[in-house]
């Protein structure tokens, strides 16, 4: 049997049925994490507490638990008790909670194994995984699982290159404005944002309350079924009958697009056609504009307030101010110091001005009509979903410049309305780019409150584009 291509839900019916065990899986997941160190995947590798775990289970484990012994991974910036909490930066390097996340704790309670705490784009503020904070191999920055001198995306950049290297199968990411489906996007896997709420927040440093959730990554959109079943409850997901399913298409979300990506969303439509989904053109008037009023207005004014009140939970007695004094990457730090920790925001004319005023206007205003625009496209469209391409672009070259302001905007254009909106939206891989190699994937954006009718278009997508080849670096 070949552990490192077993599907999460494979595993786990495998360890049922009692044809593996939970040591030989999880001995194998850590020694594939030791043996990709160049990746800069993991921050804390856990072996010495996995294989107690793994060993526990063999010995007196429920083998009818939905992830029994199967081995994930959890984002830095998620809660595991007695592992180090960094959210990828220096600050917290040494801040070890005594308690898991609500979310985590559902996946432990669930019989998972828990590997390691994976690395991210410092402070999870942007989409490269480029952070000079960290490194387990001979360069800055998390890399791509397909391509070592490219990036993983971000901000969940070291579960996305875990799961595309295939070390695990899956685990936990956060999403901000794209920080799960991105990196997911780039290293060939699954995952979901979920509608805002859906999960628990508690134990996870944070962006923004109002845009911030955690979201599960994983090789296929049945193991991101199951664990959004783990984690939100309900029973198990069946896929969907594709003839009855109808889905949006909006030339503003193929903007930007290089070759290979738009080759293989075009051939991917052309597929979901021929399986009897119906596709239809839409428009979403002043998408774009709204989006704009709520993105950056909302994420840097919550984010002090917001990292104030997790920093008095996390009890290190760190300032806000302290953690922006030790941030580690240029991009991240010129957000900190110049917009954060002012809490300043640019005017149109390029100065600086008070964000408060833009904040409210962003709250009470702008993201309600965002909202509004949403239901009323779903609704007068009759839409199950609306797809477009995850990123406009394959993976990049990862060093400094991956992480400018001009290639941020770029790879969040199409997962950030839907963000700001609190929508949810699952991302699929379609396909291995015809001349770069890379992977390309389509995400399916849904009406608030969806997820479960996503997740079952997602599982029924599974069967029409199937899984990627494996990585060959």
């Amino acid at each position: 049997m070949d552990f490192d291509q077993l599907t999460l839900t494979e595993a786990a019916a495998a360890l049922g049925a009692g044809t593996i065990t939970s040591t030989a899986l999880t001995r194998e997941a850590l020694a594939r994490a030791k043996a990709n160190a160049e990746l800069n995947a993991f921050v804390t590798l856990d072996e010495a507490g996995a294989l107690e775990a793994a060993a526990a289970f063999d010995a007196t484990g429920d083998k009818a638990k939905p992830l029994g012994g199967v081995p994930i991974v959890i984002k830095d910036n998620i809660e595991v008790a007695g592992l180090p909490c960094s959210a990828g930066t220096p600050a917290l390097v040494n801040y070890i909670p005594k308690a898991d996340a609500p979310v985590v704790a559902k996946l432990r309670a669930a019989g998972a194994i828990i590997i390691g705490k994976t690395s991210m784009h410092e402070l999870a503020f942007g989409i490269s995984g480029y952070n000079t904070a960290f490194k387990t191999g001979t360069e800055f920055g998390v890399r791509n699982a397909y391509d070592r001198a490219l990036i993983a995306g971000g901000s969940s950049s070291g579960t996305g290159a875990a799961i595309g290297a295939r070390i695990v199968a899956g685990g936990l990411g956060t999403d901000t404005g794209g920080s799960v489906r991105v990196p997911a996007a780039l290293n060939g896997c699954a995952s979901l944002r979920p509608t805002v709420g859906r999960y628990p927040q508690a134990g996870i440093a944070p962006i923004s309350h109002t845009r911030d959730t955690a979201g599960p990554m994983a090789a296929t959109m049945a193991d991101v079924a199951l664990l959004d079943r783990v984690i939100a409850g309900g029973d198990a997901i069946a896929p969907a009958d594709l003839t009855q399913v109808r889905i949006g298409i909006t030339k503003t979300m193929l903007a930007n697009l290089d070759a290979d990506t738009d080759a293989a969303f075009q051939a991917a439509v052309a597929k979901v056609k021929v399986q009897g989904v119906t596709v239809v053109e839409i428009e979403i008037p002043k998408l774009a504009e709204l989006n704009g009023q709520v993105s950056f207005p909302v994420a840097l004014y919550e984010a002090y307030d917001d990292l104030v009140a997790y920093l008095a939970h996390t009890g290190t007695g760190l300032s806000i101010e302290a953690v922006a004094e030790a941030i580690a990457s240029a991009d991240v730090k010129g957000t900190y110091d110049g917009l954060v920790i002012p809490r300043k925001l640019p005017a149109p004319d390029g100065s600086l001005v008070d964000a408060r005023p833009i904040y409210d206007a962003a709250i009470k205003t702008a993201r309600p009509a965002l909202q509004a625009l949403y239901g009323k496209t779903f609704a007068d469209n009759r839409l199950d979903a609306i797809a477009f391409p995850t990123t406009p672009r394959v993976a990049i070259p990862s060093n400094p410049e991956s992480s400018t302001l001009e290639n941020f905007g770029l790879f969040i254009e199409n997962t950030d309305p839907g963000s700001n909106a609190g929508i949810p939206g699952i991302q699929i891989p379609i396909a291995l780019g015809a001349s770069s190699k890379l992977p390309i994937g389509l995400e399916l954006d849904g009406p608030a409150g969806s997820d479960r009718r996503l997740l079952a278009i997602g599982m029924a997508l599974d069967g029409v584009f199937g899984r990627l080849p494996p990585p060959t670096c």
